[in-house]
């Protein structure tokens, strides 16, 4: 209770109406997305994870919008740069995901299905996450130089060559096993099904293990997110939403990179390029002020000329 006391006290003093309106709107845009154009599982193609990706950028830039006619520029500049980095920080996620789909031999048809609820589960922890990080800044302010410096090991690890592939077995997952000591797991797909009844029990199938896998990686992810958002703004507003807007968009995001990641392949230069800067800005605030309107035009500048970058340059490939 302390807890949950400590977080609202640090929340910005904003109308339960911002708070509530926001979350009624999420919810009916995800009942829309399952109900009506995910009733029958399908598989995603190209055209229709394009459209959707625009309608969810569409919808984040309008929001955008909102914030600055509603609490003005600088707040709406921060909820910018704040999609932008997490946005872009998913594209990690989307490498994962097509690892852990092709591990489990997921059939594209039922992947949108463990996307969706895998998502939810994101939203859900990313919003503990930023909020009790928020509360935590506003009594410890010297922990932003541990953030600070957290981000700049990461940028530099990220731009090191690294030959390590993500480990996707769920025998080596905590949580895969900590479910499976206490709730039976049966060797059976079931469709898109994450439960089934087998001999008058219910059962979990490989389905739900995978969702399992889903959420721990994201979990994982979180740790890189948080400290990157709570660099660029301390409302928790700003920093929830930007992060729901960009989770949000990564299903779509999946079905349309996948098969063409490797087009972007200095992307993640670009990535490791941007934490760095975040990270350097947090370590130095106190005694160099660098505008969000500077950090908005690095983070574009960068990741514009990484993407460009990737397209331009030919990719070496190894003589047979």
């Amino acid at each position: 209770m302390p807890i949950i006391l400590a977080v609202v006290d640090t929340l910005p003093a904003l109308p339960w109406w911002a708070w509530a309106g926001f979350f009624a709107f999420i919810t009916v845009m995800l009942m829309i997305d399952l109900g009506v154009f995910q009733r029958e599982s399908h598989e995603v193609k190209m055209k229709e994870a394009l459209a959707w990706c625009l309608i969810w950028f569409t919808l984040a830039l309008s929001f955008n919008g909102l914030i600055w006619w509603w609490r003005g520029a600088r707040l709406a500049q921060e909820f910018l740069a704040s999609y932008l980095v997490e946005l872009c920080l998913s594209i990690d996620n989307v490498f994962v995901f097509i690892l852990v789909f092709a591990y489990f031999k997921v059939a594209p048809r039922y992947q949108h299905r463990v996307l969706f609820w895998g998502i939810i589960g994101a939203v859900i922890m990313r919003a503990v996450f930023i909020l009790v990080g928020v509360s935590v800044i506003a009594r410890f302010h010297w922990i932003l130089y541990v953030f600070g410096a957290f981000l700049v090991y990461t940028g530099i690890k990220m731009a090191l060559p690294n030959k390590e592939e993500v480990d996707v077995d769920p025998d080596h997952n905590p949580a895969v096993r900590l479910f499976r000591r206490f709730f039976p797991v049966t060797t059976k797909s079931h469709g898109g099904d994450f439960f089934l009844k087998e001999n008058s029990k219910w059962a979990a199938t490989p389905l739900f293990i995978v969702l399992i896998v889903i959420e721990t990686t994201d979990l994982v992810f979180a740790l890189d997110s948080l400290p990157a958002v709570l660099a660029i703004t301390r409302d928790g507003f700003i920093a929830l939403t930007s992060n729901i807007f960009a989770i949000l968009g990564l299903r779509s995001l999946y079905f349309a990179l996948n098969g063409v990641m490797q087009l972007f392949r200095y992307l993640k230069i670009g990535l490791a390029l941007i934490l760095t800067f975040i990270g350097v800005k947090m370590l130095i605030e106190a005694w160099i002020d660098i505008s969000i309107g500077i950090s908005l035009a690095v983070i574009g500048v960068v990741l514009a000329t990484s993407v460009l970058m990737s397209v331009l340059i030919p990719e070496n490939k190894p003589k047979p």
